[in-house]
């Protein structure tokens, strides 16, 4: 007796009358993608990933462990909290000081410039370069070595 190697049940002839693949043939890629245990992302989609969310995935790429042994990778995570809290404090400062000057109209100009500086670093870093940003750059090179 022959069994499905899809879904487990018993098969009688070539296809399964429970879930109807066939028997004998490999699996499909519509049955579902394999997955490996331990299978750990590329340098540069981990790399990209630090900058999606910011504070939360920079923290979360620390922390987890296959990539928080890895230099570049915990670079691009300090570098994307430290532009994360930068971006965070200056968007409050420019927003009061654009309130002073009654040009609050240029508020979301800085938020779009803020999420297209996040959009590049995004795009660079899955392309393999590191961009090295001014102020915050070399500080998160000091913390990824320590």
């Amino acid at each position: 007796m022959a069994f499905c190697a899809t879904c487990g049940s018993s098969v009688e002839g070539q296809f399964c009358a429970r879930c109807g693949s066939r028997v004998g043939a490999a699996p499909s890629a519509a049955s579902g993608p394999a997955i490996q245990a331990g299978a750990a992302m590329a340098d540069n989609v981990a790399s990209a990933l630090c900058y999606v969310l910011g504070l939360i995935t920079g923290i979360l790429f620390l922390v987890l462990t296959p990539y928080n042994k890895n230099p570049a990778i915990k670079f691009h995570a300090f570098q994307s909290i430290f532009l994360n809290v930068a971006c965070f404090v200056g968007s409050i400062v420019l927003n009061i000081v654009l309130g002073i000057l009654h040009l609050w109209l240029l508020a979301p100009l800085i938020s779009l410039a803020f999420l297209a500086m996040f959009i590049y670093m995004i795009v660079m870093t899955y392309q393999g370069k590191t961009i090295v940003l001014p102020v915050i750059g070399p500080l998160a090179q000091q913390q990824a070595r320590g």
